[in-house]
């Protein structure tokens, strides 16, 4: 059987692009906590046994490698969970994006083994679902400020990044599916 060619959407977006909610949604928020909570272990098992080559792999192309990808992953979260922070103790906070790109190149993003960024996700996701678990219905509707995204819900936050560890989890997956590792 003849594997489908896909499109550079497709394997930029395997699992779609983010829909932010307008309102509140506890079903939506409980999912969301539970890949947060997940995302960690999930890593672990997608990553498990790959060699180096493999690690060094794009997962599409003019994209990052799957080590680049494992590396981004706390990058990302970190400034995430920062930013929750921010918005529960300060009103409406101005948060600073960063270049994702830049950090990607940087040589420990691009060297490192990825056990030390899969150590570092682990608690940083048990200290950030502790912190999402306790949160009232007021505190989910507390807002940050993107400067290019305008006002965000941490309701809002929580699920676009329990979609940002599935779409780029499928990343490594579907490129391990292509590949028949």
């Amino acid at each position: 059987m003849e594997t489908p060619t896909l499109t550079i959407e497709q394997l930029r977006f395997p699992v779609g692009r983010y829909e932010l909610p307008t309102v509140f949604q506890s079903k939506i928020v409980k999912e969301a906590m539970a890949a947060i909570e997940d995302l960690p272990a999930q890593l672990v098992d997608a990553v498990s046994g790959l060699s180096e080559e493999q690690l060094d792999t794009p997962y599409r192309p003019s994209g990052w490698t799957l080590r680049q990808v494992v590396h981004h992953l706390p990058d990302s979260h970190m400034n995430s969970y920062i930013r929750f922070r921010l918005a529960l103790t300060e009103e409406r906070p101005i948060i600073k994006p960063y270049d994702e790109t830049g950090w990607a190149q940087l040589p420990d993003a691009c060297t490192a083994d990825p056990a030390v960024s899969l150590q570092l996700l682990a608690p940083l996701h048990e200290r950030w679902t502790m912190l999402l678990q306790s949160l009232t219905f007021e505190q989910w509707h507390r807002t940050f400020v993107h400067p290019e995204g305008g006002e965000i819900y941490l309701f809002q936050a929580a699920g676009l990044y329990a979609w940002h560890g599935r779409h780029h989890l499928a990343h490594i997956m579907s490129l391990k599916e292509r590949m028949g590792w």
